[in-house]
């Protein structure tokens, strides 16, 4: 392994000179003509216009909502601070710290990939902004620092998302012997709704500093570098972290039937690596990608509302979306508060509780709270619109289809994915007798039967808000505001699928820390130390139940992962909803804006009488199934190298546990193996979108309209086909109690299976849709303005070397990321090694 890193380096290195060298020539030969685009967006005055009977201005009035941001930091900070005042036994301390450790050091190596890839897209920025939009070198700079606040954004999240989760799993742990269930439900949705506001009050926080502080005629520009900044963070920590964590969880999970070892057995090395991937993949990456994904919404929004909406009506309904999302914030928190207040009487001395119960209350009393306020806001905000009276319930009930959608789509993912579905119990009953066949077949089943139901479901609340919005008929209701009011509408609802944000947040951050809790207690060994029952009760104050409280994490580790599945759809949902807004923006590049509406004669274009419209909806698909086998493969070679590690050093006799160094020797494994993939997929993305922006733009419309129906489908069947197996193991494992039998093994099998669909190749798709979006953007527009200046020939030879780039790094992503071992040298890298020879049998 050890000649790897410099390769990757070298690697590295090599691309950022290819990309620099091409994109400069690009700009030496870029005219000096520019056409209007998004980066020539200005902001209106907020202060020109009155709300609530005229006592205040929308630039007051936004100025408000950084104080509730500042509302939610404190809180958010304040639960933080809780968290890590909670007792913990020192055995289970030790084991949180050293899980955080390693996730800071995989953390870290991630910021310095990130960093060069921010220098391929920085090199796209100078010349798409400085050279061809002709701006000075001040403001160029600071579209470039805005870029890098968005990832700062995306990366500050995260870190702080694996600190809270690192605090609260062993404390989970400990409370958890206290015999009662409440606190092993309480300690993970505390740490959620720590990281929720967090998340949301600082992406939030930011983008009122841009609408606000930034001058008007620049902000435009800076959303877009922000909204790219962030976007980068997000999708390498989503994929990366998605890789990591499933080469972990295989290769520990594996171990399981190879040894006939307990569920986190403390001998084997590969579980710390495991712990360390519940937070890469399952709290890094969410929280980037809730941050990012909160962002591009908003940005999309205020492109198109700045595009293609009257100006006279512009402050009015950009203050109103910003007031809904400072109001949700208030609404996520007053649920909590009284969710908390209700589960506190019904369980806080509860012997038995099922954990799924309140977490499905907080997300519909958050919804039902923000709904609420969304008509009552509403309407004191903007009881009329030009003349018409209706407009603010209208707008109101379209935007209230994506807050209800938050608790919908849950509900409907439940049927797949809990322990208590009866597609979950098919997969079981179909491995009693079919074993591990008929247990992949039943997921499959299941990921299928989901897929039909997420698509109609987000079909038909997206039809509504179409219906609300006036049928697309011109100036009818929401119509008489602005062009393409379906647009609009369509964009509202991927806005109100994360209104109640922090929430949505706290439940998908809720899956980690109980996934970590169950390590944290097995790997303490808490119950071989010495007097431990003596110690915990002289200085903690109660007796321990050891058996209740690996009951009590058990049945928690279920609910999280039920709850984990509700929140990948929900997230994909808004990337491919919310991207049909930021397609519009580049649209309206293309085609153009005459008499107050789009220009026809460039519209036929976008229709399958155009070869290259049609073709893009073809390519677009290749894309997604490239993605999802080249990100699994990526975790295929990785665990086949932790296996082999972990089978060539476990130690089973007269150890209690595994030695850091060999746990910290997976940890390296699969952070090797991560950034292997991660740089082969980004660079495959990044070169593709330039190459099919440059070779011609509606071809490229298709291609993004392509990427967002595909992903959507395939990130849906993957996520819940592996939550139904993944849940199925854990039905066998605590309602049937059969650990070690061979229905254990098959159901193991099946969740090895599901592993890299449910939480590398369905989650990252998310992240690529809109990254491949909002950097499209640029991309295009740049490819337009070459074209403008003559240089056409010019845009189809760097489409020819771009896409020349990127299958290199599409092949490097089977055929350099093949399992190849050579005997006697277990682990080592042997790229050069023959295939014939290549797989060593462990």
């Amino acid at each position: 392994m050890t000649r790897t890193v410099p390769r990757m380096d070298a690697l590295r290195r090599g691309v950022t000179g290819v990309a620099a060298r091409a994109l400069g020539l690009l700009t030496v030969f870029a005219s000096s003509v520019a056409h209007a685009s998004e980066a020539d967006l200005v902001l209106p005055d907020f202060a020109s216009k009155s709300f609530f009977g005229g006592s205040i201005n929308g630039h007051q009035l936004l100025l408000s909502g950084i104080a509730v941001c500042v509302i939610g930091l404190v809180f958010g900070f304040m639960q933080y601070a809780s968290l890590k005042n909670l007792p913990v036994h020192r055995a289970m301390l030790e084991i949180s710290e050293l899980i955080y450790e390693t996730c800071k050091t995989y953390l870290m190596t991630q910021l310095k990939f990130i960093a060069v890839l921010w220098a391929l897209i920085a090199v796209v920025m100078v010349g798409y902004f400085g050279f061809l939009r002709h701006m000075g070198v001040d403001r160029v700079v600071i579209i470039l620092v805005a870029s890098l606040v968005g990832i700062a954004g995306s990366c500050g999240v995260a870190w702080f998302g694996i600190r809270v989760n690192t605090f609260a799993n062993s404390r989970t742990a400990f409370a958890s012997l206290r015999g009662k269930p409440y606190p092993t439900y309480a300690i993970p949705l505390q740490a959620g709704m720590s990281i929720g506001m967090v998340l949301i009050s600082t992406e939030l926080l930011l983008m009122l500093a841009i609408l606000l502080f930034i001058p008007a005629d620049f902000a435009g520009a800076c959303f877009i570098g922000f909204a790219i900044g962030e976007s980068l963070g997000a999708s390498a920590l989503r994929i990366a972290g998605g890789i990591f964590t499933k080469i972990a969880d295989i290769g520990s999970d594996l171990m399981k039937i190879v040894f006939k070892i307990k569920e986190d057995d403390a001998r084997n090395p590969g579980v710390i690596a495991d712990c360390t991937g519940d937070n890469a993949g399952d709290s890094v990456g969410p929280s980037a990608d809730g941050f990012e994904t909160y962002g591009v919404t908003g940005v999309a929004l205020i492109t198109f509302i700045l595009l293609a909406v009257g100006e006279g009506f512009r402050v009015e309904l950009l203050v109103w979306i910003f007031v809904m999302r400072i109001v949700m914030v208030l609404a996520s928190l007053a649920a909590y508060g009284l969710n908390n207040l209700y589960q506190s009487a019904k369980y806080k001395n509860a012997d038995h509780m099922n954990f799924e119960h309140p977490l499905t209350a907080l997300v519909w009393v958050t919804s039902l709270i923000s709904v609420a306020l969304t008509f009552l806001v509403s309407y004191l905000l903007i009881p009329t619109l030009n003349g018409d009276p209706t407009l603010w319930w209208k707008l109101s009930l379209i935007i209230s289809c994506g807050t209800l959608a938050g608790a919908i789509i849950p509900e409907a993912i439940k049927v797949f994915t809990s322990t208590e579905s009866r597609h979950v119990r098919e997969v079981v009953t179909a491995s009693r007798e079919g074993g591990a066949s008929l247990n992949v077949i039943s997921g499959l089943v299941a990921g299928n039967f989901s897929a039909y139901w997420m698509g109609l479901i987000i079909a038909g609340l997206m039809g509504l808000a179409f219906w609300f919005s006036g049928s697309g008929v011109p100036g009818a209701d929401v119509g008489q505001l602005m062009i393409a009011a379906p647009v609009f509408a369509f964009g509202l609802v991927a806005f109100g699928f994360l209104g109640m944000g922090p929430v949505t947040i706290a439940v998908d951050s809720y899956g980690p820390v109980t996934d970590n809790a169950q390590s944290v207690y097995e790997l303490s060994l808490i119950e071989n130390v010495p007097d431990v029952k003596a110690e915990v009760k002289r200085d903690f104050g109660f007796d321990l139940d050891f058996e209740k409280g690996k009951q009590f994490l058990e049945e928690n580790d279920g609910a999280g992962n039920t709850f984990k599945a509700t929140a990948k759809p929900v997230l994909i949902g808004t990337a491919v909803v919310g991207a049909t807004t930021m397609i519009f923006s580049i649209i309206v590049l293309l085609v153009g804006i005459t008499n107050g509406q789009l220009n026809t004669e460039k519209t036929q274009f976008l229709s399958l009488l155009h070869a290259p419209f049609l073709l893009g909806l073809i390519t677009g698909g290749a894309i997604i199934y490239w993605f999802s086998g080249a990100s699994m493969q990526a975790v295929s070679t990785g665990a086949y190298r932790a296996v082999e590690f972990i089978k060539a050093n476990i130690k089973l006799e007269g150890v209690e546990k595994a030695s850091v160094a060999d746990s910290k020797k997976v940890v390296e494994i699969c952070t090797q193996y991560a950034q292997k993939g991660m740089i082969n997929i980004f660079l495959a993305i990044f070169f593709s979108t330039l190459a099919f922006a440059c070779l011609e733009p509606y071809f490229f419309v298709g291609y993004l309209i392509s990427i967002a129906i595909f992903g959507l489908y395939q990130a849906v069947f993957m996520a819940n086909a592996g939550g139904a197996w993944d849940n199925a193991k854990k039905l066998v494992e605590v309602e049937l109690k059969a650990k070690g039998t061979e229905l254990h093994a098959a159901c193991v099998v099946g969740d090895t299976v599901g592993d890299p669909f449910k939480d590398t190749s369905s989650v990252a798709l998310n992240p690529v849709i809109k990254f491949t979006t909002l950097f499209g953007l640029l991309a295009v527009e740049l490819a337009v303005e070459l074209e403008a200046a003559g240089q056409g020939s010019l845009t189809r030879i760097f489409s020819v070397v771009f896409f020349a780039l990127s299958t290199v790094f599409v092949y490097r992503s089977f055929y350099k990321m093949r399992i190849q071992s050579v005997s006697g040298n277990s682990g080592a890298s042997s790229s050069d090694a023959k295939p014939q020879a290549a797989v060593k049998t462990a």
